[in-house]
């Protein structure tokens, strides 16, 4: 038996310090999880569940370690929004996965963007439609390297910050989640069976907006560096 087309590329994530890649099989992100955030989009966060979509595992787009890469702004859009996020990639999978043991299947972390075509996710909202369109554009998921969790352990805690050239637009802690890593795995396991591969974009605080051709985003996390992306 032989597949009728070429088998595509496998998405992957560079390893910090290494060679070696991170094979993605599925990107689960994680709406709402700042309080202040939460109250930005309309949200009430000491009521809402948390709640979860997807994006396409080859939307994402690898950012090597210090490089500033370029990124294409998508079609369709007049308001393209930047997310940082926390990422968390996952070594080992299953169902009802208990909160306590949850970080054991984490394999490490990385800085990440949530890129979002905002009129036409706003324009899904109101028409009750899904999100697709407005958050699985082509590489609207820039990640830099993953640090593994056996070499800075599970951030709990320390500054995740955005800029646009140079001036600073989210800014807050990750102690800062409504709903923590090991408490977002849980419940993704109660729906789904994860797996090896698996990626997890945490949230996104405060302060997000509109980003233009030509500017520069800096989206960096304490403890795992810094990201850069050029608009084109």
């Amino acid at each position: 038996m032989a597949y009728v087309i070429p088998i595509p590329p496998v998405p992957a994530l560079p390893i910090a310090g290494s060679n070696d890649l991170f094979p993605v099989r599925r990107v689960y992100c994680v709406g709402r999880n700042y309080a202040a955030h939460a109250r930005e989009m309309g949200g009430d966060p000491t009521r809402e569940p948390p709640f979860f979509f997807m994006k396409p595992a080859d939307a994402l787009q690898p950012v090597p370690d210090g490089a500033t890469v370029d990124h294409p702004y998508p079609p369709k859009t007049e308001n393209y929004h930047f997310e940082v996020e926390l990422v968390a990639g996952l070594a080992k999978g299953g169902r009802n996965i208990p909160v306590q043991d949850a970080l054991n299947h984490v394999y490490g972390y990385a800085v990440g963007l949530d890129m979002t075509r905002r009129d036409l996710q706003d324009e899904a909202k109101q028409l009750r439609r899904p999100w697709e369109l407005g958050k699985g554009a082509d590489l609207s998921g820039p990640v830099g390297p993953l640090v593994p969790a056996s070499r800075i352990g599970h951030p709990q805690s320390g500054a995740i910050s955005l800029t646009i050239d140079g001036t600073v637009k989210q800014k807050a802690d990750l102690a800062d989640m409504i709903w923590s890593v090991s408490e977002q795995i849980a419940y993704l396991s109660s729906y789904f069976e994860l797996a090896p591969g698996d990626v997890i974009f945490s949230g996104t605080p405060e302060g997000v907006g509109a980003v233009t051709k030509g500017q520069t985003m800096a989206a960096a996390i304490e403890g795992l560096g810094e990201i850069r992306l050029r608009v084109i």
